[in-house]
């Protein structure tokens, strides 16, 4: 097992995952919807997010 490229995938999905969360919610905005989140929530959803995120760019064998 290659941990440098484990812990590079986590580090870019750590990075990636608010960015795409804010993406989500500034379209929703556009669209009308109004959304708060409070901390809990928001660090749940930005777990989850980057487990999806890591899962997309690993190397299924």
């Amino acid at each position: 097992m290659d941990y440098k490229k484990s812990i590079l995938n986590l580090v870019i999905s750590l990075f990636l995952s608010p960015i795409i969360v804010y993406i989500v919610l500034l379209a929703a905005k556009m669209a009308g919807s109004s959304y708060e989140m409070t901390h809990g929530e928001t660090f749940i959803i930005w777990l989850l997010m980057a487990i999806v995120i890591n899962l997309s760019i690993t190397k299924k064998t």
